[in-house]
C-alpha cells in the first residue's frame, strides 16, 4: 500500500503525470493498435504510422505536462490567433481529400488545424471567464460567442460539420459552467432555433442533409446514402457477446465497412470482439472521463477547473457522437473515436490536451 502511494506521488510530483489517467490512455491505445491492425487489412504502413503517432503524442503529452499552467493562461489568445491564421490558410490553399479541404500539407505530414482549435477554445474562453465576476456579464458572453463563431464558420466551409458542432458545444458548456444566467441561455437557444432554417439552407451541404434524412430510413438508399449506416449496424449486431475473433470479422475483412480504420473503427471492435470488447472500451473511456471530472473538482484555481472541464467535455462528446453515429442514433458527421481511430492530428492533439490536464493537476499553485 505504501509502495503504491509512493509510486503515485513519484508520477505526480516528479514526472507531473497522473498515473490513473496514463494507465487508461495506454490501455485504450493498446486496444486501438490491435483493432487497427485488423481494420487496415494487416497493412504494415498504416500500423507503423499509427505507432509513430502514438509515440509522438505520448512524448508531447509528457512534455506539455511539465509546463506550468500559467503558460497556457498567458498564451491562450496567441494560440487562438495562430489557429485562426492556420484555418484561413487551409481555406485558401489547404490540401483536399474526398471533397473536403481540411489539411495543411507540411511535406512529411498533413496537419488538420481544426483539431487544434478544439483544445484552444477551452483555453481562451476559460481565460476570459476567469477574469470576470461570477456570473459572467452580457459583454463577456458576446465576446466569447464571437471567438467561437469565427472558427466555426471557417470549419463549416471546409466542410467539417462535426468538428464545428463540437467546438460550439465545448464553448457553450464552458460558458454554462462559468455562471451564465438561465435567461441568457434561454434567449440563446431561442435565437438558435429561429436561425435553424438559415443555417439549414446556407451552411448545410446537400450530402449532409441526405445523411440526416438517411438516419431514419437508410433502407431507402441501401447502396449509396444509406450504405454506411446499414453496413455499420450489420457489423455491430453480428459481433454478439464475444465477437467473431480477431481478424475474422466478415464485414471488416471483406471490406463492406467504409472508413473502417477511421470513423467506423468502433464497428471493427464490435464485430471481432463483441459486446465484451465494446464494454471494456466504454468502461475505459468512462474511467478516463470520471477521472477528469474528479481532477476538475479537486482543482482550486477557477481557470484550471474550467479548462479541465472543457477538455473532458470535448472527449465525452467525441466518444458519444462517434458511437451514436456508427450505431445509427445520429447522422454520419465524420467524428473520429478519440485515441482509437487512425488520424495523426486528432490523436496527437487529444494526447496533448491530456498533458494540459496533467499540468494543471500537478502544478496546483503555479498559475500566476
Amino acid at each position: 500500500m505504501k509502495n503504491n502511494k509512493s509510486l503515485k506521488n513519484f508520477f505526480t510530483s516528479k514526472l507531473h503525470i497522473d498515473l490513473i489517467m496514463l494507465i487508461c490512455i495506454i490501455l485504450i491505445l493498446f486496444m486501438s493498435v490491435i483493432v487497427t491492425w485488423s481494420a487496415s487489412g494487416t497493412n504494415d504502413y498504416i500500423l507503423k504510422n499509427k505507432l509513430i503517432q502514438i509515440l509522438l503524442g505520448l512524448i508531447l503529452m509528457v512534455i506539455v505536462a511539465q509546463i506550468p499552467p500559467k503558460f497556457f493562461k498567458q498564451w491562450a489568445f496567441i494560440l487562438y490567433y495562430i489557429c485562426i491564421f492556420l484555418l484561413i490558410i487551409v481555406y485558401i490553399t489547404g490540401y483536399s481529400s474526398k471533397g473536403a479541404q481540411r489539411w495543411l500539407d507540411l511535406g512529411l505530414i498533413k496537419f488538420q488545424p481544426s483539431e487544434l482549435i478544439k483544445i484552444v477554445i477551452p483555453l481562451v474562453i476559460s481565460k476570459i471567464v476567469s477574469k470576470n465576476i461570477y456570473p459572467i456579464s452580457i459583454k463577456t458572453y458576446f465576446k466569447t460567442i464571437i471567438l467561437i463563431i469565427i472558427p466555426t464558420i471557417l470549419i463549416i466551409n471546409e466542410p467539417d460539420l462535426g468538428t464545428a458542432v463540437l467546438i460550439d458545444i465545448s464553448g457553450l458548456f464552458i460558458l454554462f459552467l462559468s455562471g451564465l444566467s438561465w435567461k441568457i441561455i434561454f434567449n440563446s437557444l431561442l435565437i438558435i432555433l429561429i436561425m435553424m432554417p438559415i443555417l439549414w439552407f446556407l451552411f448545410i451541404h446537400d450530402y449532409q442533409k441526405e445523411r440526416i434524412f438517411m438516419l431514419f430510413h437508410p433502407e431507402n438508399d441501401p447502396l449509396k446514402a444509406g450504405y454506411h449506416i446499414i453496413q455499420s449496424k450489420i457489423a455491430i449486431g453480428s459481433g454478439g457477446l464475444f465477437g467473431k475473433g480477431w481478424l475474422n470479422g466478415t464485414q471488416n475483412q471483406l471490406e463492406f465497412l467504409p472508413e473502417r480504420s477511421t470513423d467506423f473503427i468502433f464497428d471493427v471492435l464490435a464485430e471481432e470482439f463483441g459486446f465484451t470488447g465494446v464494454l471494456l472500451l466504454i468502461s475505459l473511456y468512462m474511467l478516463l472521463i470520471f477521472r477528469g471530472i474528479f481532477l476538475a473538482l479537486k482543482t482550486e484555481d477557477f481557470f484550471g477547473k474550467i479548462v479541465i472541464s472543457g477538455i473532458i467535455m470535448v472527449l465525452f462528446f467525441y466518444v458519444f457522437i462517434n458511437i451514436s453515429m456508427v450505431s445509427g442514433l445520429l447522422p454520419v458527421v465524420g467524428i473520429p473515436l478519440p485515441l482509437f481511430s487512425c488520424g495523426g492530428s486528432s490523436l496527437i492533439v487529444i494526447l496533448t490536451s491530456f498533458g494540459i490536464i496533467m499540468s494543471i493537476h500537478t502544478h496546483k499553485k503555479n498559475y500566476t
